[in-house]
């Protein structure tokens, strides 16, 4: 299966603010193709892998494991910000460049002792993927996949997802 992801990512340069080049993901849901292309290789990848469920990132990520998870018959569970779930949750406080922000997700909806990946639609930093882990981890759950569409890898997020798998479809330089 070949295809040009990086042809269907937008860059665009400055924003949000000047030096910047920020890959605009949403691109991929114009492009029925792409988007085609990227399910499928999330199915190609994990469907032999012991995934009991799917955790997907507020927003972007919702776009990818929601088929995912359909397509081998398996929960999706939100990470989303504070605040927007209602019931009883777990949560993680982390930093952020700019300040800190904090996750959350319901305590019914993770189940002890099951295998998560947790997918985002691009790995920077790895700080809003391991406090996701981290909300995961306080229901019981195991984590031992990351999975986003693109990487960054030059911000390190390796170190901070240290000790688990971590694919991407497509990785970008800042050079």
């Amino acid at each position: 299966m070949s295809f040009d992801l990086d042809a269907a990512i937008r860059k665009v340069p400055d924003f949000p603010k000047p030096g910047i080049l920020f890959y605009d993901i949403t691109s991929i849901f114009t492009n029925t193709q792409a988007f085609k292309f990227c399910i499928d290789k999330m199915v190609e990848i994990y469907k032999d892998k012991k995934i009991d469920a799917v955790a997907a990132v507020e927003s972007r990520g919702f776009l990818f494991a929601a088929p995912f998870a359909q397509r081998l018959g398996i929960p999706m569970i939100l990470i989303r910000k504070k605040g927007k779930l209602p019931g009883s949750t777990y949560s993680c406080k982390y930093s952020l460049e700019y300040g800190t922000a904090e996750i959350e997700a319901h305590k019914d909806d993770i189940q002890s002792g099951k295998n998560y990946l947790i997918v985002d639609d691009l790995i920077a930093t790895g700080g809003t993927l391991a406090a996701a882990k981290n909300v995961l981890e306080q229901g019981g759950a195991n984590v031992s996949d990351f999975f986003g569409v693109i990487g960054l890898p030059e911000l390190n997020y390796k170190t901070v997802l240290d000790g688990a798998t971590i694919t991407t479809l497509i990785n970008y330089s800042g050079k």
